[in-house]
Protein backbone atom coordinates (compact mmCIF):
# COMPACT_ATOMS: atom_id res chain seq x y z
CA UNK A 1 0.00 0.00 0.00
CA UNK A 2 1.34 3.61 -0.71
CA UNK A 3 0.68 6.71 0.74
CA UNK A 4 0.04 9.74 -1.76
CA UNK A 5 0.31 13.32 -0.92
CA UNK A 6 -1.45 15.06 -3.84
CA UNK A 7 0.05 18.90 -4.06
CA UNK A 8 -3.01 20.20 -6.10
CA UNK A 9 -5.71 17.46 -6.01
CA UNK A 10 -8.29 19.57 -7.69
CA UNK A 11 -6.22 20.63 -10.84
CA UNK A 12 -6.92 18.65 -13.83
CA UNK A 13 -3.67 16.20 -12.82
CA UNK A 14 -5.01 15.72 -9.02
CA UNK A 15 -8.45 15.08 -10.30
CA UNK A 16 -7.23 12.49 -12.46
CA UNK A 17 -4.71 10.73 -10.32
CA UNK A 18 -7.69 10.60 -7.90
CA UNK A 19 -9.55 8.77 -10.09
CA UNK A 20 -6.57 6.59 -10.10
CA UNK A 21 -6.71 5.73 -6.61
CA UNK A 22 -9.95 5.28 -6.06
CA UNK A 23 -9.74 2.48 -9.07
CA UNK A 24 -6.85 0.58 -7.01
CA UNK A 25 -7.84 0.79 -3.05
CA UNK A 26 -6.13 -2.26 -2.25
CA UNK A 27 -2.66 -0.28 -3.82
CA UNK A 28 -3.16 3.35 -3.31
CA UNK A 29 -4.24 5.39 -0.05
CA UNK A 30 -4.26 9.18 0.22
CA UNK A 31 -1.79 10.95 3.14
CA UNK A 32 -2.75 14.86 2.26
CA UNK A 33 -4.41 17.06 -0.25
CA UNK A 34 -4.04 20.64 -0.80
CA UNK A 35 -5.46 23.30 -3.28
CA UNK A 36 -4.93 26.96 -4.01
CA UNK A 37 -9.04 28.07 -3.61
CA UNK A 38 -11.22 25.85 -4.52
CA UNK A 39 -13.01 24.99 -0.97
CA UNK A 40 -15.89 22.99 -1.93
CA UNK A 41 -14.22 20.50 -4.24
CA UNK A 42 -11.22 20.12 -1.87
CA UNK A 43 -13.43 19.43 0.97
CA UNK A 44 -15.73 16.56 -0.85
CA UNK A 45 -12.18 15.00 -2.20
CA UNK A 46 -10.81 15.23 2.00
CA UNK A 47 -14.34 13.41 2.71
CA UNK A 48 -13.99 11.10 0.26
CA UNK A 49 -10.99 9.84 0.61
CA UNK A 50 -10.75 10.39 4.10
CA UNK A 51 -7.31 11.88 3.78
CA UNK A 52 -6.30 12.73 6.92
CA UNK A 53 -4.61 16.40 6.24
CA UNK A 54 -6.20 18.94 4.10
CA UNK A 55 -4.10 22.36 2.57
CA UNK A 56 -5.66 25.31 1.31
CA UNK A 57 -3.18 27.47 -0.05
CA UNK A 58 -5.25 31.07 0.40
CA UNK A 59 -4.73 31.27 4.35
CA UNK A 60 -8.13 33.23 4.71
CA UNK A 61 -10.08 30.37 3.47
CA UNK A 62 -8.91 27.81 6.10
CA UNK A 63 -12.14 28.76 8.14
CA UNK A 64 -14.37 28.20 5.09
CA UNK A 65 -12.34 24.76 4.82
CA UNK A 66 -12.87 23.87 8.32
CA UNK A 67 -16.04 24.77 8.03
CA UNK A 68 -16.97 22.37 5.06
CA UNK A 69 -14.37 19.58 7.18
CA UNK A 70 -16.65 19.90 10.58
CA UNK A 71 -17.33 16.41 11.86
CA UNK A 72 -14.20 14.98 9.96
CA UNK A 73 -10.86 13.46 11.34
CA UNK A 74 -9.30 16.03 8.37
CA UNK A 75 -6.75 18.14 9.71
CA UNK A 76 -6.64 21.72 8.26
CA UNK A 77 -3.88 23.57 7.65
CA UNK A 78 -2.99 26.46 5.18
CA UNK A 79 -0.57 28.46 3.05
CA UNK A 80 2.98 27.77 2.13
CA UNK A 81 3.51 26.56 5.57
CA UNK A 82 0.73 23.87 5.44
CA UNK A 83 2.08 22.60 1.64
CA UNK A 84 5.62 21.79 3.40
CA UNK A 85 4.61 19.84 6.29
CA UNK A 86 2.38 17.92 4.07
CA UNK A 87 5.72 17.63 1.36
CA UNK A 88 7.63 16.07 4.32
CA UNK A 89 5.38 13.90 6.33
CA UNK A 90 6.85 10.60 7.24
CA UNK A 91 3.41 9.14 5.74
CA UNK A 92 3.41 10.14 2.42
CA UNK A 93 5.20 7.58 0.35
CA UNK A 94 4.60 9.15 -3.22
CA UNK A 95 4.68 13.11 -3.23
CA UNK A 96 2.50 13.64 -6.78
CA UNK A 97 3.81 17.52 -7.82
CA UNK A 98 0.92 18.72 -9.61
CA UNK A 99 0.17 22.76 -8.60
CA UNK A 100 0.24 25.07 -11.49
CA UNK A 101 3.29 27.16 -12.10
CA UNK A 102 6.75 27.98 -10.12
CA UNK A 103 4.51 28.11 -6.57
CA UNK A 104 5.25 24.33 -6.62
CA UNK A 105 8.79 24.86 -6.12
CA UNK A 106 9.16 25.13 -2.45
CA UNK A 107 7.22 21.72 -1.51
CA UNK A 108 9.02 19.90 -4.22
CA UNK A 109 12.41 21.03 -2.79
CA UNK A 110 11.51 19.77 0.61
CA UNK A 111 9.97 16.64 -0.45
CA UNK A 112 13.60 16.42 -2.09
CA UNK A 113 15.38 17.26 0.72
CA UNK A 114 13.39 14.81 2.76
CA UNK A 115 14.45 12.12 0.47
CA UNK A 116 11.07 11.38 -1.25
CA UNK A 117 9.64 9.51 -4.35
CA UNK A 118 8.38 12.57 -6.16
CA UNK A 119 6.09 12.13 -9.26
CA UNK A 120 6.33 15.46 -11.33
CA UNK A 121 3.43 16.65 -13.23
CA UNK A 122 4.32 20.79 -13.67
CA UNK A 123 7.35 21.24 -15.13
CA UNK A 124 7.91 25.15 -14.01
CA UNK A 125 9.68 24.33 -10.87
CA UNK A 126 12.26 22.41 -12.70
CA UNK A 127 12.55 25.06 -15.69
CA UNK A 128 13.24 27.63 -13.05
CA UNK A 129 15.27 25.58 -10.60
CA UNK A 130 16.96 22.78 -12.73
CA UNK A 131 20.13 22.88 -11.54
CA UNK A 132 19.45 23.82 -7.86
CA UNK A 133 16.23 20.90 -7.39
CA UNK A 134 18.69 18.01 -9.36
CA UNK A 135 21.30 18.87 -6.88
CA UNK A 136 18.85 18.53 -3.53
CA UNK A 137 17.73 15.14 -5.51
CA UNK A 138 20.45 13.90 -5.86
CA UNK A 139 21.84 14.54 -2.22
CA UNK A 140 19.05 13.57 -0.73
CA UNK A 141 18.82 10.01 -2.63
CA UNK A 142 14.95 11.38 -3.33
CA UNK A 143 13.41 9.75 -6.45
CA UNK A 144 11.83 11.35 -9.53
CA UNK A 145 9.53 9.77 -12.05
CA UNK A 146 8.46 12.26 -14.06
CA UNK A 147 4.48 12.41 -14.91
CA UNK A 148 3.55 14.81 -17.99
CA UNK A 149 3.62 12.39 -20.92
CA UNK A 150 6.81 13.45 -22.96
CA UNK A 151 9.11 13.04 -20.42
CA UNK A 152 6.97 9.90 -19.09
CA UNK A 153 7.53 8.88 -22.42
CA UNK A 154 11.23 9.32 -22.37
CA UNK A 155 11.63 7.60 -18.89
CA UNK A 156 9.86 4.64 -20.08
CA UNK A 157 11.91 4.26 -23.03
CA UNK A 158 15.12 4.54 -21.11
CA UNK A 159 14.67 1.50 -18.93
CA UNK A 160 16.54 -1.32 -18.77
CA UNK A 161 18.23 1.08 -21.42
CA UNK A 162 22.79 1.81 -21.28
CA UNK A 163 22.60 5.82 -21.21
CA UNK A 164 25.94 5.66 -22.57
CA UNK A 165 24.60 4.74 -26.43
CA UNK A 166 22.20 7.45 -25.99
CA UNK A 167 22.06 9.91 -28.78
CA UNK A 168 19.44 12.27 -28.41
CA UNK A 169 15.98 12.61 -27.14
CA UNK A 170 12.93 13.86 -29.70
CA UNK A 171 10.01 15.81 -27.89
CA UNK A 172 6.64 15.15 -29.93
CA UNK A 173 3.93 18.41 -29.82
CA UNK A 174 0.44 18.44 -31.43
CA UNK A 175 1.23 21.79 -32.46
CA UNK A 176 -1.76 22.95 -30.00
CA UNK A 177 -5.10 24.35 -31.04
CA UNK A 178 -3.66 27.02 -33.87
CA UNK A 179 -1.33 25.29 -35.66
CA UNK A 180 -2.39 25.57 -39.26
CA UNK A 181 -3.28 29.52 -38.53
CA UNK A 182 -1.09 32.40 -40.10
CA UNK A 183 0.64 35.20 -38.76
CA UNK A 184 -2.02 37.64 -38.97
CA UNK A 185 -4.43 34.97 -37.85
CA UNK A 186 -2.74 34.42 -34.62
CA UNK A 187 -2.85 38.26 -33.92
CA UNK A 188 -6.54 37.65 -33.69
CA UNK A 189 -6.76 34.88 -31.53
CA UNK A 190 -9.18 35.09 -28.79
CA UNK A 191 -8.75 32.67 -25.49
CA UNK A 192 -11.34 30.43 -26.49
CA UNK A 193 -9.85 29.46 -29.85
CA UNK A 194 -6.61 29.15 -27.39
CA UNK A 195 -8.15 26.81 -25.04
CA UNK A 196 -9.56 24.66 -27.69
CA UNK A 197 -6.82 21.82 -27.59
CA UNK A 198 -7.37 19.24 -30.54
CA UNK A 199 -6.49 16.13 -28.84
CA UNK A 200 -5.49 16.88 -24.92
CA UNK A 201 -7.91 17.82 -22.17
CA UNK A 202 -5.63 20.14 -19.60
CA UNK A 203 -5.59 23.11 -17.96
CA UNK A 204 -5.52 26.56 -18.98
CA UNK A 205 -2.10 27.51 -18.50
CA UNK A 206 -0.47 24.40 -20.14
CA UNK A 207 -2.96 24.51 -23.14
CA UNK A 208 -2.31 27.69 -23.98
CA UNK A 209 1.26 26.99 -23.67
CA UNK A 210 0.70 24.51 -25.90
CA UNK A 211 -0.98 27.11 -28.19
CA UNK A 212 2.32 29.25 -28.16
CA UNK A 213 4.63 25.96 -28.35
CA UNK A 214 5.91 27.40 -25.24
CA UNK A 215 5.30 24.78 -23.29
CA UNK A 216 7.19 22.59 -25.55
CA UNK A 217 10.52 25.10 -25.32
CA UNK A 218 9.68 24.04 -21.41
CA UNK A 219 10.40 20.28 -21.92
CA UNK A 220 13.30 20.71 -23.76
CA UNK A 221 14.68 22.41 -20.59
CA UNK A 222 12.61 20.03 -18.07
CA UNK A 223 13.99 16.88 -20.23
CA UNK A 224 17.63 18.61 -20.33
CA UNK A 225 17.59 18.42 -16.63
CA UNK A 226 15.73 15.14 -16.14
CA UNK A 227 17.82 13.03 -17.62
CA UNK A 228 21.40 14.81 -18.54
CA UNK A 229 21.06 15.50 -22.11
CA UNK A 230 22.71 18.69 -23.40
CA UNK A 231 20.27 21.09 -25.14
CA UNK A 232 21.67 20.50 -28.71
CA UNK A 233 20.42 16.73 -28.29
CA UNK A 234 16.94 17.72 -27.64
CA UNK A 235 15.00 17.94 -30.96
CA UNK A 236 11.04 18.26 -31.18
CA UNK A 237 8.98 17.08 -34.17
CA UNK A 238 4.95 17.84 -34.78
CA UNK A 239 2.99 15.29 -34.34
CA UNK A 240 -0.70 15.92 -34.47
CA UNK A 241 -2.16 12.50 -33.14
CA UNK A 242 -0.80 12.83 -30.26
CA UNK A 243 -0.04 8.92 -30.43
CA UNK A 244 3.59 9.22 -30.26
CA UNK A 245 4.47 11.07 -27.17
CA UNK A 246 8.09 11.01 -27.57
CA UNK A 247 11.13 9.15 -28.49
CA UNK A 248 14.57 8.30 -27.98
CA UNK A 249 17.66 7.41 -30.71
CA UNK A 250 20.60 5.36 -29.74
CA UNK A 251 23.57 5.75 -31.41
CA UNK A 252 23.24 2.73 -33.41
CA UNK A 253 20.16 4.50 -35.41
CA UNK A 254 17.28 2.52 -33.50
CA UNK A 255 14.68 4.89 -32.02
CA UNK A 256 12.31 3.77 -29.56
CA UNK A 257 9.05 5.32 -28.87
CA UNK A 258 6.41 5.18 -26.44
CA UNK A 259 2.46 5.47 -27.75
CA UNK A 260 -0.75 5.49 -26.36
CA UNK A 261 -3.87 7.08 -26.41
CA UNK A 262 -4.00 11.24 -25.61
CA UNK A 263 -4.69 10.72 -21.86
CA UNK A 264 -2.94 12.33 -18.97
CA UNK A 265 -4.16 8.58 -17.02
CA UNK A 266 -1.34 7.20 -18.59
CA UNK A 267 1.63 8.62 -17.20
CA UNK A 268 0.03 9.41 -14.01
CA UNK A 269 -0.62 5.73 -13.71
CA UNK A 270 2.44 4.58 -14.64
CA UNK A 271 4.28 7.09 -11.89
CA UNK A 272 2.15 5.90 -9.10
CA UNK A 273 2.70 2.73 -9.32
CA UNK A 274 6.50 2.33 -10.95
CA UNK A 275 7.94 0.06 -11.45
CA UNK A 276 5.08 -1.65 -11.79
CA UNK A 277 2.78 -1.27 -15.06
CA UNK A 278 -1.07 -1.86 -12.99
CA UNK A 279 -3.92 -2.55 -15.35
CA UNK A 280 -5.91 -0.12 -17.30
CA UNK A 281 -9.62 0.67 -17.36
CA UNK A 282 -9.61 2.48 -20.60
CA UNK A 283 -10.01 1.85 -24.30
CA UNK A 284 -6.85 1.00 -25.53
CA UNK A 285 -4.97 2.65 -28.48
CA UNK A 286 -6.14 0.80 -31.61
CA UNK A 287 -3.57 1.24 -34.32
CA UNK A 288 -5.93 0.39 -36.97
CA UNK A 289 -8.16 2.97 -36.10
CA UNK A 290 -5.45 5.95 -35.48
CA UNK A 291 -4.31 5.20 -39.29
CA UNK A 292 -1.44 7.07 -40.43
CA UNK A 293 0.93 9.39 -38.00
CA UNK A 294 2.20 12.60 -39.06
CA UNK A 295 5.37 14.55 -38.32
CA UNK A 296 6.36 17.46 -39.13
CA UNK A 297 9.27 20.29 -38.58
CA UNK A 298 8.48 22.90 -35.96
CA UNK A 299 7.64 26.36 -37.21
CA UNK A 300 9.86 28.69 -34.84
CA UNK A 301 9.31 31.58 -36.98
CA UNK A 302 5.30 31.54 -36.07
CA UNK A 303 5.98 30.31 -33.11
CA UNK A 304 8.77 32.08 -31.51
CA UNK A 305 8.43 31.04 -28.18
CA UNK A 306 10.34 28.03 -29.31
CA UNK A 307 13.43 30.22 -30.14
CA UNK A 308 12.45 32.06 -26.75
CA UNK A 309 12.69 28.89 -24.57
CA UNK A 310 15.66 27.62 -26.55
CA UNK A 311 17.73 31.32 -25.75
CA UNK A 312 17.01 30.62 -22.19
CA UNK A 313 18.24 27.54 -21.94
CA UNK A 314 20.95 28.11 -23.54
CA UNK A 315 22.01 30.75 -21.43
CA UNK A 316 20.92 29.24 -18.38
CA UNK A 317 21.52 30.83 -14.69
CA UNK A 318 18.60 32.92 -13.49
CA UNK A 319 17.58 33.21 -17.25
CA UNK A 320 15.54 30.15 -17.54
CA UNK A 321 13.60 31.41 -14.01
CA UNK A 322 12.37 34.66 -16.12
CA UNK A 323 11.35 32.68 -18.84
CA UNK A 324 8.73 31.37 -16.52
CA UNK A 325 8.04 34.09 -15.17
CA UNK A 326 7.38 36.33 -17.82
CA UNK A 327 5.40 33.47 -18.92
CA UNK A 328 2.97 32.69 -16.48
CA UNK A 329 2.03 36.13 -16.18
CA UNK A 330 1.51 37.25 -20.07
CA UNK A 331 -0.58 33.84 -20.12
CA UNK A 332 -2.58 35.39 -17.36
CA UNK A 333 -3.11 38.85 -18.60
CA UNK A 334 -3.87 37.10 -22.14
CA UNK A 335 -6.74 34.51 -20.23
CA UNK A 336 -8.18 37.82 -18.78
CA UNK A 337 -8.60 39.32 -21.94
CA UNK A 338 -5.53 42.46 -21.45
CA UNK A 339 -3.67 41.50 -24.24
CA UNK A 340 -3.22 39.64 -27.51
CA UNK A 341 -2.17 36.01 -28.24
CA UNK A 342 0.96 37.37 -29.90
CA UNK A 343 1.74 39.90 -27.17
CA UNK A 344 2.63 36.90 -25.51
CA UNK A 345 6.16 36.11 -27.21
CA UNK A 346 6.31 39.87 -27.38
CA UNK A 347 6.63 40.44 -23.05
CA UNK A 348 8.62 37.42 -22.39
CA UNK A 349 11.15 38.34 -25.25
CA UNK A 350 11.19 41.65 -23.78
CA UNK A 351 12.03 40.15 -20.21
CA UNK A 352 14.56 38.26 -21.57
CA UNK A 353 16.36 40.98 -23.22
CA UNK A 354 16.42 43.31 -19.94
CA UNK A 355 16.98 40.67 -17.79
CA UNK A 356 20.65 40.54 -16.49
CA UNK A 357 21.18 36.40 -15.27
CA UNK A 358 23.29 35.48 -12.48
CA UNK A 359 24.87 32.37 -12.97
CA UNK A 360 24.55 29.31 -10.71
CA UNK A 361 21.50 30.73 -8.95
CA UNK A 362 20.70 29.93 -5.00
CA UNK A 363 16.99 29.85 -4.00
CA UNK A 364 16.46 33.54 -2.85
CA UNK A 365 18.06 34.30 -5.78
CA UNK A 366 15.23 32.59 -7.92
CA UNK A 367 12.80 33.70 -6.15
CA UNK A 368 13.66 37.08 -6.53
CA UNK A 369 13.99 36.88 -9.88
CA UNK A 370 10.44 35.43 -9.90
CA UNK A 371 8.86 38.47 -8.36
CA UNK A 372 10.92 41.04 -9.77
CA UNK A 373 9.86 39.76 -13.85
CA UNK A 374 6.07 39.14 -12.95
CA UNK A 375 6.23 42.77 -11.15
CA UNK A 376 7.85 44.03 -14.25
CA UNK A 377 5.69 42.60 -16.63
CA UNK A 378 2.18 43.09 -15.21
CA UNK A 379 3.70 46.47 -15.39
CA UNK A 380 4.10 46.90 -18.34
CA UNK A 381 0.87 44.77 -19.02
CA UNK A 382 -1.10 48.07 -17.26
CA UNK A 383 0.95 50.52 -18.86
CA UNK A 384 0.08 49.70 -22.25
Amino acid sequence: MKSVCLLGSTGSIGRQALDIIAAFPERFRVSALSAGSQVELLAEQARRFHAPVAVIFREELAPALRDALAGTDTRVLAGMEGLLEIAVDPAADIVLAGMVGVAGLLPLLAAARAGKTIALANKEPIVAAGELLMREIAEHDATLIPVDSEPSAIFQCLQGQDRGGLDRLLLTASGGALRELTPEQLERVTPAEALRHPTWSMGPKITVDSATLMNKGLEVIEAHWLFGVPLERIGIVIHPQSIVHSLVEFRDGSLLAQLGVPSMRTPIQYALGYPERLPHNWAPLDLLQVGALEFAAPDFARFPCLALARQAALAGGTLPACLNAADETAVAAFLAGQIGFMDIPRLVDRALTAHHPLPHPALDDILAVDRAVREEVEHWVSSE
